[in-house]
C-alpha cells in the first residue's frame, strides 16, 4: 500500500476560491516487479488476442529517425476496471491498453500512442510471444515491467488555474508558503507520477486537445517521467517509501534507493517530462489525442 500524506492546511478553507476545481486523480504507484497478464501494470505484459495482428507504426510522422513503417509498438500501461472502475471505459468493456512507438514522432519528438479498449471475457485464445523492441529502440522510451497500486488523491490545477483566480489567491499562497512551508504548485496542486485522470501536470502553457465532435477532450491519464521531481517530494512521496528516502539528496550515488522511487519505470521522456493522454466521452468510441511536454 502506498500513502500520500494529507496537507497540513485545509486547502479550500485556506484558499475558499478553489471550491469547484478540486479533482481526484489515481496514483498509480509503478514499482519494479513481475506483473501477470491477469494484473494492472505498468509496461507488463498485455491481454492480447492470439488471432490479432501485434500493432505496428505506420512511420508517418518520424522525425528524422531510423525507424520505419512496422515497427513493433511496445506496451506502458494495462488497467483493468477491477483496480480503476472510474475509466471511462465505452460499453461491454473492461480492460484498457495503451501502446506506444518507442520513436520520436512529430510534432513533439516524443513517442506516439495507441490506445485499446477491451472485454476480458471475450478475448479467447490469448497470444503467448510479443514481438521484441525494434533493435534501434531507445531504452528510455520502453517502460521497465512494473505493478501497481491505485491511490484515490484530491489535487487542484496549477496551469489550468483561471489568471484571474490565481490573482485571488497569491497573496494567501506565499502566506502559507512563508509560514507552513507549503509551496502551491509542487505541494498542493497537481499529484506527481504515472497516474489516470485529474489535471495534467503542465510544464508549458495547457494545450487541451478538441474531439472532431467539438467537445474539448478530458485528461484520460499522463504517463510521467519521474514519481516526484526536486521540490514536490514534501507532498507526493508515499509514507510507506520515506524510510528510504533517509540521507536522499539528487547527488546521491546511482545505487540509493530514492533512485528507483522517483524513476521505476525507467523511462526517460525529453528532459524528465510526461505523455498526457486525453479522450472524448462524448463519442461512444472513444477517440484519443494526446500532448507531451517538459521543462
Amino acid at each position: 500500500m502506498h500513502t500520500t500524506p494529507l496537507p497540513s492546511i485545509d486547502v479550500e478553507a485556506v484558499f475558499p476560491q478553489l471550491r469547484g476545481f478540486a479533482r481526484t486523480t489515481i496514483r498509480l504507484h509503478p514499482r519494479k516487479g513481475s506483473p501477470s497478464v491477469e494484473q494492472s501494470s505498468v509496461g507488463g505484459p498485455l491481454l492480447w488476442p492470439a488471432n490479432e495482428p501485434w500493432p505496428t507504426c505506420d512511420g508517418g510522422g518520424l522525425d528524422d529517425h531510423p525507424a520505419e513503417a512496422g515497427v513493433p509498438l511496445v506496451p506502458v500501461l494495462q488497467l483493468l476496471a477491477d483496480d480503476v472502475p472510474e475509466l471511462p471505459f465505452p460499453e461491454d468493456s473492461d480492460v484498457l491498453q495503451v501502446l506506444w512507438c518507442p520513436f520520436d514522432h512529430d510534432p513533439w519528438t516524443a513517442p506516439l500512442p495507441r490506445l485499446r479498449w477491451r472485454r476480458r471475457s471475450a478475448i479467447g485464445p490469448r497470444l503467448t510471444a510479443v514481438p521484441p523492441p525494434h533493435e534501434d529502440t531507445e531504452a528510455w522510451y520502453v517502460p521497465d515491467a512494473c505493478v501497481v497500486d491505485p491511490e484515490r488523491v484530491v489535487e487542484y490545477p496549477s496551469y489550468d488555474l483561471p489568471r484571474e483566480v490565481w490573482s485571488q489567491i497569491q497573496e494567501t499562497a506565499r502566506r502559507i508558503e512563508a509560514d507552513h512551508g507549503w509551496q502551491y504548485d509542487t505541494d498542493l496542486a497537481v499529484a506527481s507520477g504515472i497516474k489516470v485522470g485529474g489535471y495534467p501536470g503542465w510544464t508549458q502553457p495547457p494545450d487541451w486537445p478538441v474531439c472532431t465532435c467539438g467537445v474539448r477532450m478530458e485528461h484520460l491519464l499522463t504517463i510521467a517521467t519521474w514519481e516526484f521531481s526536486r521540490g514536490d517530494e514534501r507532498r507526493w512521496v508515499p509514507l510507506e517509501d520515506r524510510p528510504a528516502m533517509a540521507g536522499w539528496s539528487f547527488d546521491s550515488p546511482d545505487d540509493h534507493p530514492w533512485r528507483s522511487l522517483q524513476n521505476p519505470t525507467g523511462l526517460m521522456l525529453g528532459d524528465a517530462g510526461g505523455v498526457y493522454i486525453f479522450v472524448c466521452t462524448s463519442c461512444p468510441e472513444r477517440p484519443h489525442d494526446h500532448r507531451f511536454d517538459c521543462s
